[in-house]
């Protein structure tokens, strides 16, 4: 998957810095979902990519090159999106397609996902969209080969219309409760463990949003005040991505 034109805009234009700000504020569904997808055994997902800002110095002060590429592989540890760009950059010389890409969420513009031909997410390409005439839209969807739907009416989880609570939580995180549960009673050293960077599986399953997988690992007995390497709990990485219906559990 890769964008077929290159699209130039302001990089003070409100409209498409109200979009950034959207995808990384909702980023979190988009990790969320690959979270699920890492333990699916048949992928549900086309795919899944990434829109980070990459930038370069020039010999003009304050007035950097900045080119917005897509990165797919994605992984997350709750601050740091990392993956491979899959863009050729148009004038930037510092990076280049398949380079591994580490950035913080600050610098993540646009998150996109698809699968049975329908996008989720994708914010700046429907601002673009809205901007076409329709021809426009009819061939740029073709490119692409997807059905982006209303570009005032932007989806962020599959079935959200017909399911509203899949906004609160994955359905997949409800229905492997029991399974996870019995996952722990043979593995009970999983609740304890943590990897290289400090991270149990208390605070992975936070970062993706999986209240029903929390609250088993709390019964479980998991440590809600185990910091990762840098000192960040659970509750830490629940505030920071505005989980809501999990700072609770995490707060008392």
């Amino acid at each position: 998957m890769e964008e077929k034109h290159i699209f130039y805009t302001e990089g003070d234009d409100p409209a498409m810095l109200g979009a950034f700000k959207k995808a990384q504020e909702t980023f979190k569904y988009c990790w969320r979902e690959l979270s699920w997808e890492s333990r699916r055994i048949v992928p549900a997902l086309d795919f899944a990519c990434v829109k980070v800002a990459f930038s370069e110095e020039t010999d003009i002060p304050g007035k950097p090159i900045v080119e917005y590429m897509w990165v797919n592989e994605i992984s997350f540890d709750g601050e740091t999106v990392r993956g491979v760009l899959i863009n050729e950059p148009d004038r930037l010389q510092n990076v280049k397609n398949g380079d591994y890409i580490e950035a913080p969420l600050s610098r993540i513009c646009d998150w996109l996902l698809a699968t049975e031909g329908r996008s989720y997410g994708g914010f700046t390409v429907q601002l673009l969209r809205a901007g076409m005439s329709l021809e426009e839209r009819q061939q740029h969807d073709e490119a692409w080969d997807l059905d982006f739907g209303d570009y005032n009416d932007i989806l962020i989880v599959r079935g959200q219309k017909e399911h509203p609570d899949n906004l609160t939580e994955h359905p997949m995180s409800v229905n492997m409760k029991d399974s996870f549960i019995s996952f722990l009673q043979q593995h009970p050293n999983e609740i304890t463990q943590q990897d290289d960077a400090g991270y149990t599986l208390l605070h992975k399953e936070t970062i993706a949003g999986n209240k029903t997988i929390v609250e088993a690992l709390l019964e479980a007995g998991a440590d809600k005040n185990a910091k990762t390497l840098h000192g960040k709990t659970a509750l830490d990485f629940a505030r920071q991505l505005n989980w809501e219906h999990i700072i609770p559990l995490l707060s008392h």
